[in-house]
């Protein structure tokens, strides 16, 4: 399995808050299954603002320190982009860090409120060859209110990510509910931790699993969890 989504670069958003605590977060998720990690810290201006350069050296960092304890497992870099007005200009600065350098592009929208420029940003980005996978939008409360916008943000172009603990009840009832809708109508692109503690969501990986694929199935599953991710890394153009 390849974890789309995770905070467990240290010190530069609300993950993880050491080198310690990063380290048992990347083993408990080679324990959990998981084979890749995108390391996706959060990008809010004003609030996150690590450069690329800083992710980029904690991801190689991280990856030397594994490596020297033997554990098996591939980091990748990224970051989870909160959408803004300023999406142009954080662009042509160089400030924003798609997933493993490729085409594709993390983004989140806000949890609780709406922003009128959705559509700009989603057609911009793929104006400028970016195709935005939108974070965990089974959490949204406009979603949540109504789920036929994840209709509108797919044919706008946008794939969609969902939280491997939101079928577990995590992010409430409505969460799982959208997620649970989404899965059955095969509209889940990919899946991630959104893990930002150790203890937390990898110890609860499997069973989550086995949630998910008692919907979907071990195929669909695996074209979810391995083979979209992998177009990912790769930089391959989405086919589907």
């Amino acid at each position: 399995m390849i974890d789309m989504h995770s905070h467990i670069i240290p010190g530069v958003d609300d993950g993880s808050k050491s080198i310690e605590e990063s380290f048992n977060m990347i083993v408990e998720a080679k324990k959990s299954g998981f084979t890749d990690v995108f390391l996706t810290s959060h990008f809010m201006t004003h609030n996150f603002e690590p450069s690329v350069q800083e992710l980029v050296i904690w991801k190689e960092k991280l990856q030397e320190i594994i490596n020297k304890e033997e554990i098996e497992l591939k980091l990748h870099s990224g970051m989870e982009v909160y959408i803004s007005n300023r999406m142009q200009e954080l662009i042509e600065e160089n400030k924003i860090l798609t997933l493993n350098n490729s085409r594709y592009l993390l983004m989140e929208l806000p949890i609780s409120s709406s922003v009128n420029y959705v559509d700009y940003v989603l057609y911009f980005l793929q104006s400028n060859f970016i195709i935005p996978i939108l974070a965990h939008p089974e959490r949204y409360f406009i979603v949540q209110d109504n789920i036929k916008l994840i209709d509108h943000y797919i044919e706008m172009g946008a794939l969609i990510q969902c939280n491997y603990g939101s079928i577990l009840g995590l992010y409430g009832r409505k969460a799982k509910k959208v997620f649970k809708k989404l899965l059955k109508n095969k509209k889940v692109n990919f899946l991630g931790s959104d893990c930002h503690r150790e203890n937390t969501i990898y110890k609860m990986i499997p069973d989550s699993v086995k949630k998910i694929k008692k919907i979907i199935g071990e195929e669909e599953f695996l074209k979810i969890s391995v083979k979209n991710p992998e177009i990912v890394i790769n930089n391959y153009e989405w086919m589907e």
